[in-house]
């Protein structure tokens, strides 16, 4: 069956680019590879930087996202999207369900998290555990927190957290941080962050809410007990992209290069959310973008040449 247009991912970005264009008239096709629509927002414990729904559940932002797409007539389809090959202004996704054909197509596959893959840390998540200091810092002011990780981001989460938690331990693997000297003078003239350096993170403490955290010291072999409220993990973060970086550019992170209009180096093929270069990925960011790559689907659509 031909499309107008196929989103592939089905989370804030997917969800919103699937409202906008139903509203649009066009014929949408939504696939996910997973059961439940909502992307990552699922597994947020409680969101208070959306507007108009201050501290709702995760899971629950993102049935309420999936719901309002079902109301307009949305169509998803459940299937592992393998590769897309452009057959003259025509995109044909190949899935593990069957080949569909589109005149545009949205990728808005999203970003994973890197994980430490140590104990506590799924079992935690959402409840001490974070891996976004400016989505979550909110929730631990006057609290104290430890920050796993050495680069930009870890230093730059760091210092945010440093504004509203009592005190910060920047856990680092290394005895120098990876992160621009700017950051790390920044970081280094507050009075409340210590550094805790050679050290590995080797367990999350806790039963419903995280309590401590034990690390070991890469020199001596030592084990410190400390106990904290919170543990923010900023040791990377990998774009969903891998099937599409030889056919649209990707910066050397993997990202999909495009701009706030979502416009790929191939006609035809956007991106919005957490899978294109940009400054912030948060949930209104996706959500933004979302609307925004189906603005330009629009335009792309009068001058399609079938």
């Amino acid at each position: 069956m031909n499309y107008d247009l196929i989103i592939i991912g089905a989370g804030p970005a997917g969800l919103t680019a699937a409202i906008y264009a139903q509203r649009a008239k066009l014929n949408t096709l939504v696939v996910e590879r997973s059961p439940i629509s909502g992307g990552q927002v699922l597994t947020t414990y409680e969101v208070d930087n959306y507007p108009g729904e201050k501290g709702i559940g995760g899971y629950d932002l993102g049935v309420k996202f999936r719901e309002h797409a079902d109301a307009l007539g949305a169509q998803f389809m459940e299937a592992e999207v393998e590769k897309i090959v452009l057959e003259g202004a025509w995109k044909m996704v190949h899935t593990d369900q069957g080949e569909l054909r589109a005149k545009a197509v949205i990728l808005a596959t999203g970003a994973t998290h890197a994980k430490l893959n140590v104990p506590g840390e799924e079992e935690l998540a959402g409840m001490g555990v974070s891996y976004c200091a400016t989505c979550d810092g909110a929730f631990f002011r006057n609290k104290t927190v430890a920050v796993v990780g050495g680069g930009d981001v870890a230093v730059e989460d760091a210092i945010f957290l440093a504004r509203v938690c009592s005190q910060v331990y920047l856990v680092h693997r290394r005895e120098e941080l990876r992160a621009a000297r700017v950051l790390q003078e920044a970081l280094f003239a507050l009075p409340n962050v210590e550094c805790v350096w050679n050290s590995e993170l080797q367990k999350i403490d806790g039963t419903d809410q995280v309590t401590g955290v034990v690390v070991r010291n890469k020199q001596t072999g030592e084990a410190r007990e400390m106990a904290v409220d919170g543990v923010f993990i900023a040791v990377g973060i990998h774009p969903n992209t891998e099937e599409y970086r030889d056919l649209v550019a990707c910066d050397e992170g993997g990202y999909v290069v495009a701009g706030e209009d979502c416009v790929t180096s191939v006609p035809g093929i956007f991106a919005a959310g957490d899978g294109r270069t940009k400054q912030l990925r948060q949930i209104v960011t996706a959500v933004a973008d979302g609307a925004n790559a189906v603005t330009s689907v629009q335009n792309y659509l009068l001058t399609f040449d079938k």
